[in-house]
């Protein structure tokens, strides 16, 4: 069930946010009934012209921050408006999968002003923050971690419990995953100064939260602090697992579901072909996972108790290889295209941010 929310107004024009009408206001509360959704079919192109769009987050003002892969720069972005560059990364080592990856906002921005970057260096992945008026005073907050061309992982995100969750791939040795003393295949749970949590991680002195991972590359919380993961299979099952703190979910053992009692089960599967799943986030009761292979948005409807329904493919092969999808404050949804990635067919427009407003929908209608 979507939440209850007011209906929006229309886009202020040059700021980017979306600001809530007294008549509004008093029509939800008339109206209890009244829900917002995204609205597929009236899309926004936010940006065009980007190479390889990959971590994206939103600012208190509204406007949303997107991290290049290739380039190392942070953009900028509101609906109506050029993108703007406000910082260029250094140390970023971009080959293949690798280079300036995920990026998360502070939860405590506006008093801290703090944005949070996972990327590829000469020797590592790492993660580090620095303030965009400063962005040459960076932070390293965790290095070390292995490198490759091919399964960096890199998403990273604040949970409701105001701690920073990475999902961190096997950087192409399978072994690390089973590993716990290795902190590759695994998604971390940090303080964020990057140090071991007082409480809430299950292995003593490790900022490991849950093992046995490929490639995960999709964060996102349910309305019950629940996580669940996006994860890239191999040559067969893709996956999204419900993330329980210290379960263990049988990479390189299993791929995809399995009878051994040692590993916990993904919740959704899909074939390599249809999905190679990236970015999601969560709008209240369904769960959006950015394809890139299968090149659609894929919906799943959770249950409410840690499971899923049946997914539905949308967007199927409208903007090529989708890369990250975010949830934004005002309700609207944010995906990328990760067509010029080196493994898609980019468009003379590509790489694309594109933002589905809200609409309002009844429940049960």
């Amino acid at each position: 069930m979507r939440r209850k929310l007011a209906l929006v107004s229309t886009l202020i024009l040059g700021v980017g946010t979306i600001a809530v009408t007294q008549a509004a206001e008093a029509h939800s509360q008339a109206r209890p009934d009244v829900l917002l959704a995204p609205d597929l079919a009236d899309p926004e192109v936010v940006a065009t012209g980007l190479t390889v769009p990959w971590g994206l987050g939103f600012l208190p003002d509204g406007s949303a921050l997107v991290a290049e892969r290739n380039s190392a720069r942070i953009l900028q972005l509101r609906p109506g408006s050029a993108p703007a560059v406000v910082a260029t990364v250094s140390g970023v080592a971009a080959a293949g999968e690798a280079g300036l990856l995920g990026l998360a906002v502070s939860p405590t921005y506006a008093e801290d002003g703090f944005v949070y970057v996972y990327f590829t260096s000469a020797s590592d992945n790492r993660i580090a923050r620095l303030r965009l008026d400063a962005p040459q005073d960076q932070e390293v907050i965790l290095s070390g971690l292995a490198k490759a061309n091919i399964h960096d992982g890199g998403r990273i995100a604040f949970g409701p419990d105001g701690m920073l969750y990475a999902g961190v791939g096997d950087a192409g040795t399978t072994a690390s995953a089973q590993n716990q003393q290795s902190l590759n295949g695994k998604i971390l749970r940090m303080r964020p100064d990057g140090g071991v949590p007082a409480e809430g991680n299950p292995f003593p002195g490790s900022l490991v939260y849950s093992l046995g991972h490929r490639n995960v590359q999709g964060l996102a919380w349910d309305a019950q602090g629940r996580l669940y993961a996006s994860e890239f299979g191999q040559n067969t099952w893709d996956e999204v697992n419900q993330i329980v703190s210290g379960a263990n979910y049988g990479w390189p053992t299993v791929e995809g579901r399995s009878s051994d009692t040692r590993f916990r089960n993904p919740i959704v599967v899909w074939t390599t072909a249809e999905a190679s799943p990236s970015g999601a986030t969560i709008d209240d009761g369904t769960l959006y996972v950015a394809a890139l292979r299968g090149q659609r948005l894929w919906s799943v409807p959770l249950d409410g108790n840690g499971g899923a329904g049946t997914p539905t493919a949308l967007l199927q092969g409208q903007y090529g290889r989708l890369r990250t999808a975010e949830r934004a404050p005002d309700g609207s949804l944010w995906i990328t295209t990760s067509n010029r990635d080196g493994r898609g067919s980019p468009a003379a427009t590509d790489d694309r941010v594109i933002r589905f407003p809200a609409q309002s929908t009844v429940a049960g209608g």
